[in-house]
């Protein structure tokens, strides 16, 4: 389990505020799949929602645990029936970004036609 300090947990339920969640858990509980979803679905956005469908508290804060045991995650919130999780990106899963070509100053229409009159002349 990841922990967090209070500023980090707060700056996460910040970004979290506006995602809609991703993996639902229904009255069969913390399957296999539903395992495997929540890790896909961590491995590609870091911070993410699970909504549980069911009415008992208990079981969610247990379903909040068994989640951070198994898949290394650290727990940002728990309101009402969304539980909102994160785990950072690997680094090697990280895209580098492509390296753009320096250009230089953008040239008017009548530079661009005084250097076409002077190759003309040539």
């Amino acid at each position: 389990m990841i922990l967090l300090s209070p500023t980090e947990r707060r700056a996460l339920k910040a970004r979290a505020h506006h995602l809609d969640p991703v993996v639902m858990i229904g009255d069969s509980g913390l399957t296999p799949g539903v395992i495997h979803e929540i890790d896909i679905a961590l491995a590609s956005h870091e911070l993410i929602k699970v909504r549980v469908l069911g009415d008992d508290r208990a079981m969610r804060k247990t379903l909040v645990d068994d989640i951070c045991n198994q898949l290394d995650v650290a727990p940002v919130q728990l309101i009402g029936k969304l539980l909102v999780f994160y785990r950072p990106r690997p680094p090697e899963t990280v895209r580098p970004v492509k390296a753009r070509r320096p250009r230089g100053p953008r040239r008017t229409k009548k530079q661009l036609g005084a250097r076409a009159d002077a190759a003309a002349k040539r």
